[in-house]
């Protein structure tokens, strides 16, 4: 039966709500986590040193799929127009639209791993196709989600897409700059790894019904990635902010430690 772990009963013996809130100390750092990642990034290329640059654009990217995942989910700790905007503040910065991401993934919540799940896609694939998915990707996640999404989320994805080409218009035709058409061109090179990076690596070799996904419990592993692979915590209670996962996990290890039996890595 599908999603069968969520209806497991041992799961309600887990507090989870009190996760839920966030300080205002903790809602600026949701809010400013890639923003350092992302000067180092522009400085670096400005400075010429490209190598070290993509890797800070590498960083950035992962701290703001953390911030627009949390998004996804209104979890940030803004109000619900906050989320929004900053979900279309993101579209622009890293491209894409992340309403169209959005649809994608919280109807991946719902079928998680069956054929209706276009965002899980790559998780039945082999690594390497995975990362051949390329930017078919993220195309087919805005082309789905622009077909059977409601009036309300496309006008926001038409709207990102706008935004999308008239930044990128801007970039490469009006301002010359050689640091921002670096920036574009990395972003781009995240967004069509996102089939490998944030889908396979949390989904592969799981089924539809108890082990939906994988986890992390190594402390050093879930500082350098962010908290992001707390992923089997993340689709039992997808309330939960990314920075209060290793709080439920520890939770979860003391009721359903057998949850917790496929690893990232």
């Amino acid at each position: 039966m599908a999603l069968e772990v969520l209806r497991d009963p041992r799961l309600k013996q887990i507090q989870w709500r009190d996760l839920c809130d966030l300080s205002r100390k903790d809602v600026i750092f949701e809010v400013l986590i890639p923003v350092p990642w992302l000067i180092a990034s522009l400085a670096l290329a400005y400075y010429g040193w490209w190598l070290l640059a993509l890797g800070a654009s590498f960083m950035f990217f992962l701290c703001g799929l953390r911030q627009v995942h949390n998004a996804y989910h209104y979890a940030v700790g803004l109000s619900r127009k906050g989320h929004e905007y900053l979900m279309f503040a993101l579209s622009i910065i890293m491209l894409g639209s992340m309403h169209a991401v959005q649809w994608a993934h919280l109807r991946h919540h719902k079928h998680c791993m069956d054929d209706e799940d276009v965002e899980a896609m790559s998780a039945r694939m082999k690594w390497w196709q995975a990362i051949l998915l390329g930017p078919r990707f993220p195309y087919l996640l805005h082309k789905t989600a622009l077909q059977r999404g409601k009036p309300r989320i496309r006008r926001w994805i038409i709207a990102e897409l706008i935004g999308n080409a008239v930044f990128i218009g801007l970039v490469f035709f009006v301002w010359d700059s050689a640091v921002l058409e670096f920036h574009v061109i990395a972003m781009a090179i995240g967004q069509s790894l996102t089939a490998f990076f944030a889908v396979w690596t949390v989904h592969h070799d799981c089924d539809r019904s108890f082990h939906i996904a994988r986890t992390i419990r190594h402390k050093f592993k879930s500082i350098i990635t962010y908290s992001m692979f707390y992923h089997v915590e993340h689709h039992l209670f997808p309330a939960v902010p990314t920075r209060r996962l290793h709080i439920l996990a520890d939770r979860l290890d003391e009721v359903t430690p057998d949850l917790a039996a496929k690893m990232v890595f």
